[in-house]
């Protein structure tokens, strides 16, 4: 929390001195740095006070038909999608290049890939959202907070999916690991670079935007399941059912008719 209070602070100090426009250094520096420490401390405070909450509210046995078709789609698809950003955001494009992999081979791989976990992400949730809001139970059973949420994640979604699509459509895609990654990895080292993203197009920059927006409101919804690992599971000790027969010795079987 410090480190990330003095960054800021720093951030801003140079954004007086050279002229940087103080509203992109409060998008590019301030906001990821204060999503980041808010995503942190919100959890942290959630499992300490708030254990009982901290659960999706499932809404199974309201409705099962729609949820069997949009679950699936939606979690296996945001797997992907997570890997997606984490090799895309995370490792740097030398790296791959030194790994014998071309910048083509790469591009083809990513944007295949991430077009269909993004295709299957939407349409998962969609179907989960079409089926919070037109049956009756589930949507009483939807609070505020979890509105919010549903704008917050859909519109993230959209955004990311529309993003890639539209710029691959054309025949020179921007390459985000040039603008975008580098940025974010920049935010991770504390020496943040708003240059970088500033040379994004303005759908990856809104993507992302809505994407720190996302992770700040996190610690207080039901996505906080994600982080939940029935580990317990793996050392508990058995569970012994009894008999209700109440006559001494074992239970006598029938007697075999010939």
């Amino acid at each position: 929390m410090i480190t990330t209070v003095h960054v800021a602070a720093t951030a801003f100090q140079a954004a007086g001195a050279g002229g940087i426009d103080a509203f992109d250094v409060l998008l590019w520096v301030a906001l990821p740095y204060a999503s980041t420490a808010t995503f942190l401390v919100g959890h942290y405070w959630r499992y300490r006070h708030d254990r009982f909450g901290w659960t999706t509210r499932s809404s199974q046995l309201y409705e099962n038909r729609l949820l069997r078709l949009g679950s699936p789609l939606f979690h296996y698809g945001i797997l992907l999608v997570f890997v997606g950003h984490v090799m895309g955001l995370l490792i740097p494009e030398s790296w791959t290049a030194d790994a014998g992999i071309s910048e083509s081979v790469y591009q083809a791989f990513s944007v295949g890939v991430g077009v269909m976990a993004g295709a299957a992400t939407v349409a998962g949730a969609a179907i989960l959202i079409y089926r919070r809001r037109t049956i009756g139970p589930v949507f009483s059973a939807t609070t505020r907070n979890d509105k919010i949420m549903y704008v917050l994640l859909a519109g993230t979604l959209l955004l990311g999916f529309g993003t890639t699509v539209l710029s691959n459509a054309d025949n020179h895609p921007h390459d985000y690991r040039q603008t975008v990654s580098p940025w974010f990895r920049s935010i991770l080292t504390f020496r943040p670079d708003t240059d970088l993203i500033l040379a994004a197009p303005l759908g990856f920059q809104l993507h992302v935007i809505a994407a720190w927006l996302l992770f700040a409101f996190w610690p207080f919804t039901r996505l906080v399941h994600v982080f939940s690992m029935p580990l317990g599971y793996l050392t508990r000790p058995y569970i012994v059912y009894r008999s209700r027969d109440e006559g001494p010795g074992p239970r006598r079987g029938r007697e075999r008719v010939r």
